[in-house]
């Protein structure tokens, strides 16, 4: 049989490293909004007033539930930019209008 017909074998190392990567899974977290616990949760940190925070959710939906700011208006959760002033945040500048807000516009120009 000439070299090109052999098998070729892996060190045993290399058969014993990729047998250890197929092993390490990582561990399930909880996520903090639904409780599940998930092999493929994220983490999300946020800094305010030089605090971190660190959040574990298990998909968006979880994330945008706890983070996302509320217009204090209507209430919607806001997603995109929303307008702020005075540390209020609004879904639109109607919302702002709304509360008296006349100075806020939806975009520049």
């Amino acid at each position: 049989m000439s070299d090109l017909a052999k098998p070729k074998s892996k060190p045993v190392q290399a058969v014993e490293d990729e047998a250890e990567e197929v092993e390490k899974k990582p561990e399930p977290q909880m996520c903090e909004v639904c409780g599940n616990s998930y092999d493929k949760t994220f983490q999300i940190i946020t800094t305010r007033d030089g605090n971190e925070s660190h959040h574990v959710f298990d998909s968006f939906e979880c994330a945008v539930h706890a983070l996302a700011p509320r217009c204090v208006h209507c209430g919607c959760m806001i997603l995109g930019h929303g307008v702020e002033a005075d540390g209020q945040m609004y879904c639109c500048a109607h919302c702002a209008r709304t509360l008296g807000r006349r100075d806020l516009r939806d975009r520049a120009g």
